[in-house]
């Protein structure tokens, strides 16, 4: 039976509810210095916050060697009462130093199968999906190398593959390469940040191959995300597509968190977008969106 990888345990994917698809509790990197996310205080007010406007379950992005932590992760889950999942994977290289990616040459995927089966270091957290990223307009030999491990991961195991694209950038070549050389099912693979390229045409040729399309980021004001999400959205829906629709907060940066950087934070989510998003397309197709969606995108018959 197919079931969502908490880090409490696996559920079934109706036990998800109201889900934020894409966000962080935690997050550290080199190209974001000051504004880490590594306060446990204030990624449970966080996380407290997001229940309290209804929230019930996360799934944190954040891959390999980014500051999961981990460990903190099941206490942060029954402290609020918000289903958490967990990332393996790998981000584009610039996020990394390089004897770390030195270190990981050769045995890749073998470290996402360990995450996902057998648990994040010393941490007994599974991870729940696999998280790995393209660059703007294109795959460099980086993303190539993460997506192949990541692949073979996903066969070894069933995880899906969620792809940050730059910019929102670059879909159907991460598919070209996903489904069509490496053999991952459409179903499968999950493309970010789609509401950064407002290419209604490109969304609904991804839509074809079965992926899920998640539009994330409503903490990025300055992006199409806020004021164009909702007509591309609508016009997936149009299409035919709306059943393939993911939504997200995708919180990165400490000053957009609710509690401690005056941001919408991962509340927003439900106070702002989801209004909006229900006043162009009806609140039955949001709310489909937000707690149908999730449990069948992230949802693994595990190996």
């Amino acid at each position: 039976m197919s079931r969502v990888r908490t880090v409490l345990g696996d559920v079934l994917p109706g036990e998800l509810g109201v889900c934020d698809a894409h966000d962080h509790l935690f997050l550290r990197s080199p190209l974001l210095p000051g504004q880490e996310l590594d306060d446990v205080t204030a990624a449970r007010a966080e996380l407290a916050a997001f229940r309290a406007a209804g929230g019930t379950a996360l799934v944190q992005w954040t891959p390999y060697g980014m500051g999961r932590r981990a460990a903190d992760l099941p206490g942060l889950s029954r402290a609020t009462g918000v289903r958490v999942v967990c990332a393996t994977g790998l981000h584009q290289a610039a996020h990394y130093r390089a004897e770390l990616l030195d270190g990981l040459r050769g045995r890749l995927a073998e470290v996402f199968v360990s995450e996902l089966t057998e648990g994040i270091g010393s941490s007994g957290v599974r991870a729940g999906l696999i998280k790995v990223a393209g660059g703007f307009h294109g795959l460099d030999a980086h993303a190539r190398w993460t997506m192949a491990a990541a692949a073979e991961a996903h066969h070894a195991t069933g995880a899906p593959i969620a792809v940050h694209l730059e910019l929102g950038t670059g879909a159907l070549d991460v598919l070209d390469l996903l489904c069509g050389e490496l053999g991952v099912p459409g179903h499968r693979v999950i493309l970010g940040h789609l509401n950064r390229s407002p290419y209604t045409v490109t969304h609904r040729q991804a839509a074809e191959s079965g992926c899920w399309l998640a539009f994330d980021g409503p903490s990025l004001a300055h992006h199409a995300t806020d004021w164009r999400m909702p007509e591309a959205v609508r016009a997936l829906a149009e299409a035919g597509f709306g059943d393939r629709v993911l939504l997200g907060g995708d919180t990165v940066v400490a000053g957009a968190r609710s509690v401690s950087g005056g941001g919408p934070g991962l509340p927003g989510l439900l106070r702002r977008v989801r209004p909006r998003l229900a006043a162009s397309l009806g609140t039955e197709l949001v709310d489909r969106i937000l707690t149908e969606h999730p449990g069948r995108a992230f949802a693994v018959d595990w190996e």
